[in-house]
């Protein structure tokens, strides 16, 4: 009994398909006419598929592709590529397409750090010595810290000696 496997929070094997595009310089529209609807086109059909959703962005696009719950993921994965592959012509400088299985992600674990009067610097600090705390134990697969903004340079120059210079 003891050495029996066990889990808090089973694991659930994913049921979804993600293709990922990148158009640099497209509009919405150029994605959704030029990539996404020819890869929908050719996902129709596709026995095993429940649902096939997609957004065009600036720039990139994704679809994604809900497999039947009873169907194999990872064959239903070589199913989704072989059918991006069909697509006979993409816009000239798109980037390779990415077609992966969406992994999910189990938390385990939240925490918070604060303090009173403690610079925002000095929590981000701490919070990256405990990270390294962290992932020096074994068995940690993968750790995110949230919550900080992102660092900005300020560089301040007077106009009238940017007219004069």
């Amino acid at each position: 009994m003891s050495s029996l496997k066990s889990s808090f929070f089973p694991l659930n094997e994913s049921h979804i398909v993600q293709i990922s595009v990148t158009y640099p310089g497209a509009s919405p529209q150029e994605i959704e006419e030029g990539v996404v609807l020819k890869i929908e086109d050719n996902l129709k059909g596709l026995a095993g598929v429940e649902r096939v959703t997609s957004v065009s962005r600036e720039n990139s696009g994704s679809i994604t592709v809900e497999v039947e719950k009873e169907r194999d993921i990872d064959f239903m994965l070589l199913q989704v590529k072989n059918a991006v592959d069909r697509v006979p012509s993409f816009p000239t400088g798109m980037e390779p397409l990415v077609v992966s299985k969406q992994e999910q992600i189990r938390s385990t674990i939240n925490f918070a750090l604060s303090g009173d009067n403690i610079p925002l610097l000095t929590l981000k600090k701490i919070a990256r010595q405990v990270e390294n705390d962290i992932r020096a134990m074994e068995g940690i697969s993968q750790i995110e810290i949230s919550g900080y903004p992102e660092e900005e340079i300020e560089i301040a120059v007077e106009e009238n000696k940017l007219l004069l210079g």
